[in-house]
């Protein structure tokens, strides 16, 4: 068995979809807040709506990330690797900083934990299954 600490790796759930638009515009970007600590946004980026939550993407890890399903309508199909948080802090992203609570998720695109993000532990199973 692992220990706690030891990120292992989850696929997304089947049939999830986000509602996505790619920010083509000439623009030098914007900043936001959210998760705690101010994002900025790229032109490129993508706007992405998860059932409500709104955010932005990094073009590069949406395009490595996610597939198209219908026009606007994006699911996620890469794995990504993640531990649960033993205590409160917070992690860098491409867009900013996010903050996270003990319990919460410490998630990454890569196994080697790069293009991080943090999600709370409630959301996270329902957007995450272990891959056995």
């Amino acid at each position: 068995m692992l220990p706690m600490n030891t990120p292992q790796r989850y696929r997304p759930h089947a049939g999830r979809t986000v509602v996505a638009i790619q920010l083509r515009l000439d623009m030098p970007g914007f900043a936001y807040q959210k998760w705690g600590h101010d994002q900025q946004c790229q032109q490129g980026d993508w706007l992405v709506d998860n059932e409500g939550e709104v955010y932005t993407v990094n073009a590069d890890s949406f395009a490595k990330t996610y597939r198209a399903v219908s026009k606007g309508l994006y699911a996620k199909v890469q794995c990504v690797w993640a531990r649960q948080a033993e205590q409160a802090g917070a992690v860098p992203t491409k867009e900013g900083h996010t903050a996270y609570q003990a319990g919460d998720w410490l998630v990454s695109n890569h196994q080697d934990g790069s293009d991080a993000y943090a999600i709370s532990a409630v959301k996270f199973p329902t957007l995450y299954e272990l891959d056995v």
